[in-house]
């Protein structure tokens, strides 16, 4: 996709120094990916600790590991509610 832009000619230089691209375009596609690759990152390590990954090397099926979790999550229920 063909986009017009005004860019700063000193930011685009560093640029391509820094990401060593032959071409404005290369630098501008480098700069971009890596940006949403580090995004792509945040998102993941704000599920630390979100997800548990253990006991998922028991189940063989998606059905398996649907009654882990289903399991889990009733054990999570009985300590929110006081009963162990």
């Amino acid at each position: 996709m063909r986009t017009t832009m005004s860019l700063d000619d000193v930011l685009i230089k560093e640029l391509m120094e820094v990401t060593g691209a032959r071409t404005r375009t290369d630098a501008i596609h480098l700069a971009i990916s890596e940006f949403i690759r580090r995004k792509k990152l945040e998102g993941l390590k704000t599920l630390t600790g979100k997800i548990q990954l253990a006991d998922t090397w028991l189940a063989d099926t998606w059905q398996d590991l649907e009654q882990l979790e289903l399991k889990e999550h009733e054990k999570q229920e009985r300590r929110r509610r006081g009963h162990r």
